[in-house]
């Protein structure tokens, strides 16, 4: 293989979010991978390094190229580049569209379980947590669509928080789903904001639709955040975007994010994305690759070994939401119980909303060898809970 995804980096003593855990710890949670970024970009960076100065950055022609050519090319949607702003990152994208395009008080519609964050963004600012919950049934998850409208045509409600993919449930949203959000988010003056984040990590033969490719109903009331940290574990550059079709809506998102002091790239942020977007497919499709028999693996092992634990199927993300009901209601306490007791550290559901009660989310973006570790660790910690 060109990329080696199998070897084992030690993060431990790199003021690392992730790995700043105790000795016995294996830090399974946050989304964040445990592979080094594509040997391209680290070219690039090493470069710029080795320039020696690092004053003020501007947006060169490139940024903009490289995020138009790979939208077009691997995802069928043909941007413009005065769509585009930068920002340093999608959360605080998130939190200043929040701030801009809604006012304290009003709701802001969230599908839940999602992304704990997003709470966070909406809460901290005034504005009102409104759940949409997706229906569950057994084997995967669907838009309550009837709950969706009703909340929608709520006056108070102003904006809509989309998650696509979807995360923690790994679900790529189809076409029509899409369509018909956008439909009544129309129909009801309601913004949606668009988190595509984990857009590039499909599953090997899948790919995910942009919101705003959909039709022009959904791309004339969209704001859409999108970035290569996820994609290529990046996250500590703070390089991201936010791509504004409809030129009131981009004016106000610009000024959102300007009088947050969100949009001024750092020396590295540009020269990594543009490594990323015009040299990283090629490891990319190898990542894709390893991810998904990672995927594999853990499929396999619960069903031979933790039948009462269901893998709820998914097609996006290296993020996999485990149903533990037949375990405990409460998964909290087994999350807890598996790090105290086995160091396994994964996250606990109920923070992705209360549907998440009896669930985890397990990070598998990982060398195999630390992910059947994991694996070993959870077998160990449920039989003893």
């Amino acid at each position: 293989m060109k990329y080696d995804f199998d070897a084992v980096i030690d993060r431990r003593n790199t003021a690392s979010l992730k790995w700043d855990v105790a000795e016995n710890e294996l830090p399974m949670w946050v989304a964040d991978m445990d592979f080094q970024t594509a040997p391209e970009i680290r070219e690039e960076l090493q470069r710029r390094l080795s320039h020696g100065v690092f004053g003020y950055s501007v947006l060169p022609e490139e940024w903009y190229g490289a995020i138009c050519g790979w939208w077009e090319s691997r995802h069928h949607f043909r941007m413009e580049k005065d769509w585009l702003i930068f920002c340093t990152g999608v959360v605080p994208a998130l939190s200043s569209i929040v701030r801009k395009l809604t006012t304290v008080g009003e709701n802001v519609l969230v599908q839940t379980p999602v992304y704990n964050i997003f709470f966070h963004s909406i809460a901290n600012n005034g504005r009102n947590v409104l759940e949409s919950p997706l229906v569950y049934d057994g084997a995967g998850y669907s838009v309550n669509f009837d709950d969706l409208e009703r909340k929608l045509a709520d006056p108070q409600t102003t904006l809509m928080i989309l998650c696509n993919p979807h995360n923690p449930i790994g679900k790529i949203w189809d076409r029509e789903t899409l369509a018909r959000i956008g439909h009544l988010a129309a129909k009801y003056h309601v913004i949606v904001a668009s988190d595509e984040i984990h857009c590039d990590l499909t599953d090997p033969g899948k790919e995910y639709i942009p919101f705003a490719s959909v039709n022009e109903e959904c791309r004339e009331n969209s704001v859409t955040c999108i970035a290569p940290t996820k994609t290529f574990n990046l996250a500590g550059l703070q390089t991201a975007a936010v791509c504004v079709p409809n030129p009131v809506l981009r004016h106000k998102v610009w000024r959102g994010l300007n009088t947050d002091e969100a949009a001024e790239p750092n020396v590295f942020a540009i020269p990594a994305a543009v490594a990323a977007f015009t040299r990283g497919a090629e490891w990319l499709d190898a990542l894709r690759e390893y991810l998904y028999e990672n995927k594999k693996t853990v499929s396999a092992f619960l069903k031979e070994n933790l039948p009462q634990i269901a893998l709820v199927p998914s097609e996006a993300t290296y993020l996999l939401w485990l149903d533990c009901s037949k375990v405990c209601a409460d998964a909290s306490r087994l999350q807890k119980f598996l790090r105290r007791e086995t160091g396994l550290y994964v996250s606990e559901g109920a923070q992705y909303g209360r549907t998440g009660m009896s669930f985890l989310r397990l990070n598998i973006a990982c060398p195999r060898i630390i992910l059947e570790d994991g694996m070993r660790r959870l077998l160990r910690g449920v039989a003893s809970f």
